[in-house]
């Protein structure tokens, strides 16, 4: 095996094409049993896969150029159905200016769909899981919480109703991924480490901490006000679906504190934001401070549809 310019076990993997470049390689399968819910379209399942690529793509700061697709596809699914599948690919790499150039199809058990996607980077500016220092301020690229309520909606049926409802369930139907704000970081030279947050918080936190070797404190969860909204009136914890709840697509951080405001700026002046929620340290364990006591948050991480 050839030195991996990107260590395994990150989001990618990559090939040193030389001349400071590097060919930026992901792979991620979509199954219909554990990540398409009740009420999602064959359009939104296919963007969606898209979304699961580019996120991860987004985290090292490198446009995604193309993509291969394999669809697996159960007996039964109608020539309307796979013209429905096909647009959704098409309209999930545009939206992130990518392009769909072939693939396979095969019949399976499962409705599946892998893809696999290649862009290019620079070698100088990819962003890794694991150089966060002590003192790196940790950000995020949006609030947390929603599509654990989302998926407690559609698939326990839980309360909520009109526009909380709505944006709650949309989350989970049309993800975001926030390749914008990972160009513009990576640009920036501010960025020590990034993970996409597809996990959840709480566990990419830990993922970073560990391919970094440092610790965090967290002094600040930034809860979504439509999940508090819905935690409340559910007698739910809005910590949990923030930390635990995971399909979310933000980007977590930690920045150099000096190039804080110049990475700031660039993301704000783009349409997004970054907002702080803790310190890097050197204990190597992550802890929030919650109503002036420290509270150890544990790794537990987004399991298809096992948390809800």
């Amino acid at each position: 095996m050839p030195k991996m310019p990107i260590p395994f076990g990150d989001d990618v993997v990559a090939f040193d094409i030389g001349e400071g470049k590097l060919a930026i390689l992901k792979t991620d399968m979509l199954v219909a049993k554990t990540d398409v819910p009740e009420g999602m379209s064959l359009w939104q399942a296919a963007r969606k896969a898209v979304v699961m690529n580019v996120s991860d793509f987004a985290a090292k700061g490198v446009q995604p150029q193309a993509v291969l697709v394999s669809l697996g596809l159960p007996k039964g699914f109608r020539e309307k159905d796979i013209e429905e599948i096909g647009n959704g690919l098409n309209a999930g790499a545009r939206e992130y200016g990518a392009y769909i150039l072939g693939g396979d199809t095969a019949e399976a058990s499962d409705f599946l769909i892998s893809l696999f996607v290649f862009g290019i980077g620079e070698k100088s500016k990819v962003i890794l899981r694991s150089g966060a220092k002590p003192g790196d301020i940790v950000a995020v690229t949006g609030c947390f919480g929603k599509t654990a309520a989302g998926l407690k909606i559609l698939l326990s049926h839980s309360h909520a109703s009109g526009k909380i409802r709505e944006e709650l369930v949309n989350s989970v139907l049309m993800p975001q991924a926030r390749l914008k704000e990972g160009l513009l970081l990576s640009r920036s030279g501010a960025v020590s480490a990034a993970i996409d947050s597809s996990d959840g918080l709480a566990w990419s936190l830990h993922e970073i901490a560990k391919a970094s070797g440092v610790g965090f404190v967290i002094s600040h969860v930034p809860v979504a006000e439509e999940a508090e909204a819905f935690a409340k009136a559910n007698r739910l914890d809005p910590l949990h679906l923030a930390l635990y709840g995971g399909e979310e697509y933000e980007l977590v951080l930690t920045l150099k504190p000096t190039l804080w405001r110049r990475a700031e700026a660039m993301v704000k002046q783009a349409g997004g934001e970054l907002l702080q929620i803790g310190k890097t340290v050197s204990e190597q364990q992550i802890t929030m401070l919650f109503k002036g006591k420290r509270r150890v948050i544990k790794p537990i991480g987004y399991e298809h549809f096992r948390n809800t």
